[in-house]
């Protein structure tokens, strides 16, 4: 899709020459500007069905000439807008069209055809912040401390971690609240809200995470060992150096594995057992397009479900309709309201318009993908994943790349079987030996797969993994290998092995 307009201007030059001369010429130059309705496109492409559904409801509160449209069920409002467009035509011209007018509706209605959208909503009503202070209150601190203790758990990151030094929080005590704070001071809190619920929270580092949660377990043989490795070979526990502290604390391989289990048993990341209004943002799913397969075949809906219907405000025409009717007579403040309510019916227009080219654009996006992909949608069988990039379905859709990266960007898919983002279909092209194009991800899954079949005391190094796969007849380099186990968040094998 071409989004830019050309438009040939001529523009006066001036030349100044050295005895000062003025000339002034002209000169043909091509320029590219976005129209109104272009600009909206490019705006409203990149929301997602929520986004759109906020942003409708954005510019129906700044725009009086926009408003929603109930359905009736016995279809007399359809009757009276069709009576009324006739009016509409005769007074606006181009402003509006049938097309558009009176009530161009964005999803359809059909009792035969309701689809089951699933929504993934996992929220928390209380967070670590809102957690943390209604504890230190009820501590019955003095005011003194009790400030001091709400500006160090406003300075905890969403980890539950204290990465601000504490002098950084004492200087903000003292130039905001006038509140002279020593370091000693400052410790003697922060050890009152290590003391809360999450164990862990308000730690400065992983260790001190770690070792906070364990002194507050039964003081057992293996916390204690476990105490022990963690206050005095960190390093060597963190790089998995089981050998070196076996040898330095002369225990015995099932002792350093007990030790090793109260370690692993902890949570590094405190604040994550809490939401945030952020993350519970984040983690609330609602798939823009609806991809159901049935018999071989493969019905593509939009979620317009809590999309409203949208329309042209009928008082603001039939104030114009007066005003036209009465052209001769108007004074210059009537002039200007009918500039005002032509300026804000046209802008409905470009609005309503690029609301439904969004919708267009999108079916016709997800269409192609789903053509492309069209053995994964009817099985569901990542392995039937093709190579896919934005060139591919700009191709098939007929649209500019930078439009189908915009399509999709933050939109998700419901199948049978799951949600899915619409990233999710795009992968690079590898060759097998026999010149065989196939997709990234089948690569993905069979490294995952052979690093969850893996000896733990043994895992497999990436120059296995890579003579594995190559030995199936992928042609693949070693480093490509450490590519993808990093992209599936997989450690290297030093670090995957276990006691």
């Amino acid at each position: 899709m071409r989004l830019y307009t050309f438009f040939t201007t001529f523009v006066p030059q001036i030349s100044i020459h050295k005895q000062m001369s003025i000339r002034q010429r002209q000169e043909l130059k091509q320029s590219q500007r976005l129209s109104p309705l272009q600009m909206q496109m490019i705006k409203l492409i990149e929301l997602n069905s929520v986004e759109l559904e906020e942003r409708i409801k954005q510019e129906i509160e700044e725009n009086p000439a926009l408003e929603t449209t109930a359905i009736d069920a016995n279809d007399e409002a359809d009757t009276n807008d069709e009576a009324f467009l006739s009016q509409e035509e005769m007074i606006l011209g181009d402003y509006l069209s049938e097309d558009d007018i009176p009530d161009y509706r964005l999803n359809e209605p059909s009792k035969n055809n309701e689809h089951n959208f699933l929504e993934t909503n996992y929220s928390d009503e209380q967070t670590l912040h809102d957690l943390l202070l209604s504890q230190i209150n009820l501590l019955h601190l003095d005011e003194r401390k009790q400030l001091i203790a709400e500006y160090i758990i406003g300075n905890l990151d969403e980890n539950g971690y204290l990465l601000r030094d504490l002098r950084a929080i004492s200087d903000d005590l003292l130039f905001q609240q006038h509140l002279e704070v020593t370091s000693l001071q400052m410790e003697d809190v922060l050890y009152e809200i290590q003391d809360l619920d999450p164990a862990g929270v308000g730690a400065r580092d992983l260790q001190e995470c770690l070792m906070i949660q364990l002194e507050r377990r039964e003081q057992t043989p293996s916390v204690m060992l476990a105490k022990e490795i963690l206050t005095n070979y960190f390093e060597e526990f963190s790089r998995k150096h089981y050998d070196k502290i076996t040898r330095q604390l002369n225990i015995s391989q099932n002792e350093l594995r007990r030790a090793v289990e109260e370690i692993t048993s902890l949570v590094p990341k405190p604040g994550n057992t809490l939401g945030s209004s952020m993350r519970t943002a984040m983690n609330n799913i609602t798939p823009d397009f609806i991809a159901e397969s049935y018999n071989g075949k493969i019905s593509i809906s939009l979620n317009n479900s809590n999309i409203p219907t949208l329309k042209i405000n009928r008082n603001f025409s039939e104030m114009l309709q007066g005003y036209n009717e009465n052209k001769e007579g108007m004074t210059s403040d009537e002039k200007q309201a009918v500039l005002f309510i032509k300026h804000k019916i046209d802008s409905a227009k470009w609005f309503i318009d690029a609301i439904k080219q969004r919708q267009n654009t999108l079916l016709r996006t997800m269409k192609a993908i789903v053509d492309l992909q069209y053995n994964f949608f009817i099985t569901e069988d990542e392995s039937f994943l093709k190579p896919m990039i934005l060139k591919d379905v700009a191709e098939k859709a007929g649209f500019d790349i930078s439009t189908i990266s915009r399509v999709s960007n933050s939109k998700y898919v419901q199948t049978n079987t799951g949600v899915y983002p619409l990233k999710f279909f795009f992968s690079e092209a590898m060759q097998t030996c026999t010149g065989e194009d196939i997709s990234s991800r089948e690569i993905k899954a069979i490294l995952k797969k052979s690093i969850v079949a893996e000896n733990p005391d043994n895992p497999l190094t990436d120059e296995q993994l890579t003579y594995i796969l190559n030995k199936k007849g992928y042609q693949i380099a070693r480093r490509t290998v450490a590519k993808y186990r990093e992209q599936l968040g997989i450690l290297v094998a030093r670090l995957r092995k276990k006691i």
